[in-house]
């Protein structure tokens, strides 16, 4: 049993990743029209599915340093992508909102994505297919439980309320 899970775990990771950078690296070579980076599509995707983020939150999604969600959004602002304001409940707080611009070219590049995913799962039936996202899914559930009993108690440490 051991080897059976020490060869899964060699495995698991090395697959997930790949097939993470080889669906982003399809998606990079077919979405140039626009002009945007993979980076700044997931920023856009973000938006239009939660339509209005704070400035920090976005930053915490991506995984990237606020300083550089920061200059991302500026350069998104000046093409007309992104507008952003302050908080009504919170001054200090920058909200993030998608333009009309990007409201359109989201419906023009998720039809792409869909074709990249499809391309990705080709060779699975519907069954595996579903099984595969039930999969991940619970991976995901698993992997989330404690970041966000750590995100709690990191609000609880610094005094933030919940």
């Amino acid at each position: 049993m051991w080897l059976m899970n020490t060869d899964l775990s060699d495995r698991l990771g090395f697959l997930l990743n790949d097939a993470t950078r080889l669906l982003r690296k399809r998606f990079k070579a077919r979405a140039t029209e626009y002009g945007l980076s993979v980076a700044q599509w997931r920023l856009l995707f973000r938006l239009v599915r939660e339509q209005g983020v704070p400035q920090a939150r976005l930053a915490e999604l991506l995984e990237i340093e606020p300083i550089s969600v920061s200059r991302l959004l500026e350069r998104m602002e000046q093409a007309g992508w992104i507008v952003r304001h302050a908080s009504e409940t919170d001054r200090r707080v920058r909200m993030v909102y998608p333009t009309d611009k990007t409201r359109c070219a989201y419906a023009s590049i998720r039809t792409l994505a869909d074709g990249i995913y499809d391309e990705a799962m080709a060779g699975l039936d519907e069954a595996q297919r579903q099984a595969l996202l039930d999969g991940l899914r619970t991976v995901v559930d698993n992997l989330s439980a404690d970041d966000e009993a750590c995100e709690v108690e990191m609000a609880i440490a610094v005094g933030e309320k919940r």
